[in-house]
C-alpha cells in the first residue's frame, strides 16, 4: 500500500519566474525539445496553499518521529510548484537535511534535472545534484553537469558543465564552461572558463562571458560579421551593445576594412517620457584610404517624435555628411546608397478637434548636385475645420506664412503668405458621391535679393478655383471559368477651373512638376508647392473596374483615365518653357490582378495620345505559390530623364528578375538580376544562400552592382571611382548565445539596390 508523509519543512523557496507546464513541447522553429517527466503542478492544490508544507509519498517508509525517516519505491516528494522523485529519499529531521538517489527527477517552475542524487539543506534552502542534466523551461538551452546547486535565490550554479540549443541527437555546437551561474531574477547566465565548439572542434575560448536565458537586453558584444568586398577590402565588424538604463541603449560597431581603414558606427537610442523617442548615429571614418589626400569621413544623424502632452507633437530629423558619396561607398545604419537627398525637419504642432497649428523648419541636401534647394525658415501654418457648419455645408481655411531662405548669397530669398479658404458640399451614398468644392487662393510674396530683372519684390495673386468630383458605383454577379464573382464598375469624373495670373515675377522656391498618373489625374495642382499655380478648365474622366470573389476577396482592379483640356494651361514652371498645346493629357492606366492560382500581375502606363509614344510603363508579374516562395520577372521603361552627373537627358529601360525558394526545410536562396537594355549590361546581381537551424544560422551572399558616383571635394573627377563592386557577405550565429540569426529571406530580399516591393495589394 503507497504511503503519504507530510512535512512541515521547507526545501526551497518559491520561484520568481512564471510556472510552465512541462507536458507542453517548447518548440523553436525546427526543434522540439521535451522536458523528460510529465509533471502538472497545478494538481498540487494543498501543497500551494501553504509553501513550507512538504508531501512525500512512497510505496515503504521507515520513520522515527523527530529524527530520521527514509522511503523507498517510487517515492516523489513535491511541496508548492516543485517536485522530486527518486527511488530512494533520507530526511534527516535533526541535521534538516534531505537527501535523495536513484532514477532522480527534479523540477520547478524554472528548470527540469535528471541527476545521480542530491542533497537538500533546509536550513539554508540550498540543494546540490551530482551528475545532473538539465533543460531550462521555456528556453531551448538544455545541458550537462558535475554538480548543479539551487541556491536560497533560486539561482543555479553549476561545476564542469556545459550547454547547447540543440537537439540531444544533433549537438551543432556546444559550449563547455568550469562555472556557469544562472541568475532567475535578471535572467541572464555568467560563464567562466568557456570553451565553444562547432561539429565537436574548438574554435573559441573566452575567460569570462554573459549570455541571455530570456530576450531580456544586456550588455555585451554582438556576433561579428564577415565580408570582403572589391571596394573595402576584407571587413570584420565586432558589435558592442551597452544597456545603459531601461529608457537608454546604445551600440558601437568597430569594423575594420581593410582598404580603406577603421569605421566606426555608434547607435544612441532613448526615451524620452513615455510618448516620446528618439536615436542618435555617429559614424565616422578617419583617413580613407581608398581616395585621394585620405580624407576623413563622418555622418552625424539623430531624429525625435513624439507627444509633449495631449495637444502638442514635435518630430525632429537632421542627417549630415561629410561628402556627396558617403552613402554609395560605405554601409550606413540610416540611409542607403540610392538616397541622394537628406531631409533636415524639424516640427511642432498644436492640435485640436477642429483646428491645429504648426511651426516648421526645413533644408533639403541633394547629395551630387550644386545647386540647393531653399531653406524653410521658418514655416507657420493655421488650419481651420467646421463641417456641417451650415445646411449640410463644410467650411476648411489653410493658411501658412513661409520664409525662403538659402545658404547662397546670390540667390533671391522670399517671405510668402497664403490664404485658402474652401466652401464644400459632400454628398456621398452606396450608388455613389457628388463633392463640390469652391476656393479661393490668396498669396502674396515679398522677394528680397532678387538676382533676376523678370521678378518682382512684391507680387499679390487671387486665384478662384472650382472643383466638381462626381462617382456612381454599379456592381453586378457574374462569373468566369466556371467561379463567382461580383464585378464593379465605378466611372469618375472631375470638372476643375482654376483662374489665370501671370506668374513670371515669381521665383521657384518649393515647386516642381508632380507625376500624371491614374490617381494624378484627379488633382487639383499641376505643380508642387504655391509658387506656380496653374489655370485650368478641364475635365477628368476615369474608370476602374474590380472583381470579388465569394470571400469578399479582390482579384482585379483595372483603371484608365485621361484629361481633356478645354483650354490649354498658360502658366509653366518656368517662363522660357514651350507651351503645351495638347488637348488632351496622357491616357494613364493601372493593373492589379490574380491571374490564376498563384500567378499575379501588376502593370502601369501612361501614354500620349497625341505623340503616339510611351512616357513611362511598368510591369510585373509574380508566381507566388507560398510563404519564403516568389519568381517575379520586371519590366520598366521611363524616357527623357536627366543625368544630373553628366546633364544629358536619358531613357531608361530596364528589366528584372527576383526569386526566393526554399531548397529544404531549412537551407533558402534569394537571388535577384536587373539588367539595362540600353547600355547592355547588368547592373545589378544578387545570390545569397541562408541555412537556418533551431541552434545556429548561417548565411552566404554575393553581390555585384553599380556604383553612383558624384563628383565631391574628395574626387572632383568621378572617373577615377569603381564603376561596379563586387562583395562576398557571411553572417555566423548560433542561437542562444546573444544572437537571433539572420532575420530570414525578407531582409535578405531588401539587400540589393532594388528592393523588393510586392506591386500587388490583392490577396490569394
Amino acid at each position: 500500500m503507497r504511503k503519504r508523509l507530510i512535512l512541515a519543512l521547507s526545501l526551497v523557496t518559491p520561484m520568481a519566474v512564471a510556472a510552465t507546464d512541462p507536458q507542453q513541447e517548447e518548440t523553436y522553429g525546427q526543434c522540439v525539445i521535451v522536458p523528460p517527466v510529465p509533471y502538472n503542478p497545478s494538481a498540487q492544490n494543498d501543497a500551494k496553499k501553504n509553501n513550507q508544507r512538504i508531501e512525500i509519498s512512497s510505496d515503504y517508509s521507515k520513520t522515527t518521529i523527530g529524527h530520521s525517516a527514509t522511503f523507498e519505491g517510487d517515492v516523489a516528494l513535491s511541496q508548492a510548484d516543485r517536485r522530486i522523485t527518486a527511488d530512494k529519499a533520507e530526511v534527516d529531521q535533526l541535521m534538516q537535511q534531505l537527501k535523495a538517489n536513484g532514477s532522480l527527477v527534479f523540477q520547478d517552475s524554472m528548470v527540469t534535472v535528471t541527476a545521480d542524487s542530491m542533497e537538500a539543506q533546509m536550513r539554508s534552502n540550498v540543494a546540490t545534484l551530482s551528475g545532473a542534466q538539465y533543460w531550462l523551461h521555456g528556453q531551448q538551452l538544455h545541458g550537462k553537469a558535475q554538480s548543479l546547486q539551487i541556491t536560497k535565490n533560486n539561482n543555479l550554479i553549476l561545476q564542469n558543465s556545459s550547454f547547447t540549443t540543440c537537439p540531444p541527437d544533433d549537438e551543432s555546437w556546444i559550449l563547455e564552461a568550469r562555472r556557469i551561474r544562472i541568475d532567475s531574477k535578471d535572467e541572464w547566465g555568467e560563464i567562466w572558463d568557456a570553451k565553444l565548439r562547432v561539429g565537436g572542434v574548438p574554435v573559441f575560448y573566452m575567460p569570462y562571458m554573459t549570455i541571455p536565458i530570456t530576450d531580456k537586453r544586456k550588455t555585451g558584444f554582438l556576433f561579428p560579421s564577415f565580408s570582403s568586398s572589391t571596394t573595402n577590402g576584407l571587413e570584420v565588424s565586432t558589435p558592442f551593445y551597452w544597456n545603459i538604463a531601461p529608457e537608454y541603449d546604445l551600440t558601437f560597431t568597430p569594423t575594420y576594412m581593410s582598404s580603406r581603414g577603421l569605421f566606426t558606427k555608434t547607435e544612441f537610442r532613448y526615451l524620452a517620457g513615455e510618448d516620446q523617442q528618439g536615436q542618435l548615429n555617429l559614424e565616422y571614418l578617419g583617413s580613407d584610404g581608398m581616395l585621394e589626400n585620405s580624407p576623413n569621413r563622418y555622418m552625424i544623424h539623430w531624429q525625435q517624435q513624439g507627444e509633449l502632452n495631449k495637444n502638442w507633437r514635435i518630430r525632429s530629423n537632421f542627417t549630415d555628411v561629410s561628402d556627396n558619396n558617403y552613402f554609395n561607398d560605405l554601409k550606413s545604419d540610416v540611409n542607403r546608397a540610392t538616397d541622394n537627398q537628406l531631409n533636415r525637419v524639424g516640427d511642432l504642432g498644436y492640435y485640436t478637434d477642429n483646428w491645429d497649428f504648426g511651426v516648421r523648419v526645413q533644408d533639403i541636401k541633394v547629395l551630387g548636385e550644386d545647386e540647393a534647394p531653399y531653406q524653410v525658415m521658418p514655416q507657420l501654418t493655421y488650419n481651420f475645420r467646421a463641417p456641417q457648419f451650415w445646411h449640410g455645408l463644410d467650411f476648411n481655411l489653410y493658411s501658412e506664412l513661409t520664409n525662403f531662405e538659402h545658404r547662397g548669397e546670390d540667390w533671391n530669398t522670399a517671405d510668402r503668405l497664403h490664404l485658402e479658404p474652401t466652401i464644400t458640399l459632400p454628398l456621398q451614398g452606396p450608388a455613389g458621391s457628388l463633392t463640390s468644392e469652391l476656393k479661393l487662393l490668396q498669396t502674396n510674396y515679398w522677394q528680397h535679393n532678387i538676382q533676376d530683372d523678370t521678378l518682382k519684390q512684391s507680387v499679390s495673386r487671387t486665384l478662384p478655383q472650382v472643383r466638381v468630383h462626381g462617382q456612381i458605383n454599379f456592381e453586378r454577379q457574374t462569373s468566369y471559368f466556371d467561379d463567382n464573382y461580383r464585378q464593379t464598375l465605378e466611372p469618375q469624373f472631375q470638372y476643375l477651373y482654376v483662374g489665370y495670373q501671370n506668374q513670371d515675377g515669381i521665383g521657384i522656391y518649393d515647386s516642381a512638376d508632380l507625376q500624371q498618373d491614374y490617381i494624378g489625374l484627379f488633382r487639383d495642382r499641376r505643380y508642387s508647392g504655391l509658387d506656380r499655380i496653374a489655370d485650368a478648365n478641364q475635365l477628368t474622366l476615369g474608370l476602374t473596374t474590380r472583381l470579388f470573389d465569394e470571400h469578399n476577396l479582390e482579384q482585379l482592379k483595372f483603371s484608365l483615365g485621361q484629361i481633356i483640356y478645354f483650354d490649354n494651361s498658360k502658366v509653366n514652371l518656368y517662363s522660357d518653357q514651350l507651351q503645351d498645346d495638347s488637348s488632351t493629357s496622357v491616357l494613364a492606366s493601372e493593373l492589379d490582378a490574380h491571374l490564376y492560382s498563384d500567378w499575379f500581375i501588376s502593370g502601369a502606363i501612361q501614354y500620349d495620345t497625341t505623340n503616339k509614344s510611351t512616357k513611362k510603363s511598368e510591369i510585373t508579374l509574380d508566381y507566388r505559390p507560398g510563404a519564403n516562395k516568389l519568381v517575379q520577372l520586371s519590366y520598366r521603361y521611363v524616357p527623357d530623364l536627366l543625368n544630373t552627373n553628366t546633364n544629358d537627358r536619358v531613357d531608361i529601360s530596364q528589366t528584372g528578375f527576383r526569386t526566393t525558394w526554399p531548397v529544404t526545410d531549412s537551407l533558402y536562396f534569394v537571388g535577384n538580376w536587373y539588367y539595362d537594355l540600353n547600355e547592355k549590361r547588368s547592373v545589378e546581381t544578387y545570390t545569397g544562400f541562408q541555412y537556418e537551424s533551431c541552434c545556429w544560422a548561417v548565411r552566404l551572399a554575393y553581390h555585384y552592382h553599380i556604383k553612383t558616383n558624384y563628383q565631391d571635394n574628395y574626387n572632383p573627377a568621378i572617373n577615377n571611382r569603381e564603376l561596379f563592386e563586387t562583395g562576398f557577405y557571411l553572417n555566423f550565429v548560433i542561437k542562444g548565445l546573444g544572437g537571433t540569426g539572420p532575420l530570414g529571406v525578407s531582409d535578405m530580399m531588401n539587400d540589393g539596390l532594388f528592393n523588393y516591393r510586392k506591386p500587388l495589394y490583392l490577396r490569394n
